[in-house]
């Protein structure tokens, strides 16, 4: 497994005082990248990790820069204040380090992205498993990692992906990118005998050929469009999620930045002329957290170097919070 600690730790920021209540993101990460002291991984937390990759972006034509999304969401994550079990330490929060895409080695960092995964899942505490991207192509390395782990189909487990993204990513190519992610998953649980749970919420239909439409439709996937979005409103959104976890055992929930309007989210590889305004898809994010159900969420697509003012890393970082929060019971 290739992973890589922090040269200049991200964790830092304001220091108000060493109480709970003064408690913040860098006061309270405990990092176990190779080198550093272990934390207790039977102990109660949240596992963080990385997966510094934009080779799938660069093989799909896209604006290369998301290998430095994890950086830049921890240094986001890094002030946010904490409260309830996070605050008090009752809860952890383990940073476990980066796997890496070198040069255009796509598969072998997603093979040890995957890894991390699964090792961020079976650690005997962990409440939820966030990834921090990179590309969408991160999507394939928290399935593989998801599925290499002793959750899910190992244990007999329902599973399904719920997607907040703009686009479908279930092109057909010769090898993967950072739009063939849940191709690649149908195939995958086509082979094992299942039908692959997919839905997604922001579609923008200028984005998406009617190929992916009809793509789409024949793994019988569940969408909602932008417009659609907007319509129902947060009572609709959170009802939809609710919905589709209904019969799930497992949730993995994936935020694909560019489903938030260009104003909001500027540093991402496809900004959207339209999109779901924050406030909807944190409905999303607060069904999702709130149904007990949810094991792995990855954030992808963040390019910091086209990030005006550090606004898609600090609505990416809110998003984040509030879903740990709620996962450990501090916030609805």
């Amino acid at each position: 497994m290739t992973t890589s600690a922090h040269r200049e730790s991200p964790w830092t920021g304001r220091h108000d005082g060493d109480g709970p209540e003064h408690a913040r993101w860098h006061q309270t990460v405990q990092v176990v990248a190779p080198g550093a002291a272990d934390a207790d991984p039977a102990a109660p937390h949240v596992a963080l990790l990385g997966f510094r990759s934009d080779e799938g972006v660069r093989r799909n034509r896209g604006r290369v820069g998301a290998a430095d999304g994890p950086a830049a969401l921890r240094g986001a994550l890094a002030p946010l204040a904490l409260h309830g079990p996070l605050a008090r330490g009752e809860v952890g929060l383990h940073d476990l380090g980066d796997a890496v895409t070198v040069g255009e080695d796509l598969e072998s960092g997603q093979a040890d992205a995957a890894a991390l995964t699964a090792h961020a899942l079976d650690r005997a505490g962990s409440r939820l498993a966030v990834v921090l991207g990179g590309g969408h192509e991160t999507a394939w390395s928290s399935y593989s990692g998801l599925m290499g782990s002793g959750l899910g189909p190992r244990a007999g487990q329902r599973w399904g992906v719920l997607n907040l993204d703009a686009h479908f990513d279930l092109r057909e190519e010769p090898r993967p990118t950072s739009g063939t992610p849940f191709a690649q998953m149908a195939a995958a649980e086509r082979a094992a005998g299942r039908d692959l749970r997919y839905a997604v919420l922001g579609i923008a239909e200028p984005s998406n050929t009617g190929a992916l439409f009809a793509r789409a439709q024949e793994l019988g996937v569940q969408w909602w469009t932008d417009e659609q979005c907007l319509a129902a409103g947060a009572d609709g959104i959170r009802e939809f999620v609710a919905d589709f976890a209904a019969d799930l055992d497992i949730l993995y929930l994936t935020i694909d930045l560019d489903v938030l309007p260009a104003a909001t989210a500027p540093g991402v590889s496809a900004p959207a002329a339209y999109g779901v305004p924050l406030p909807l898809i944190a409905a999303a994010v607060h069904a999702a957290a709130g149904s007990g159900k949810l094991a792995l969420l990855d954030v992808v697509e963040l390019n910091p170097s086209l990030d005006i003012d550090g606004r898609t890393a600090r609505a990416a970082a809110r998003l984040i919070d509030d879903a740990v929060r709620i996962v450990v019971g501090t916030g609805s």
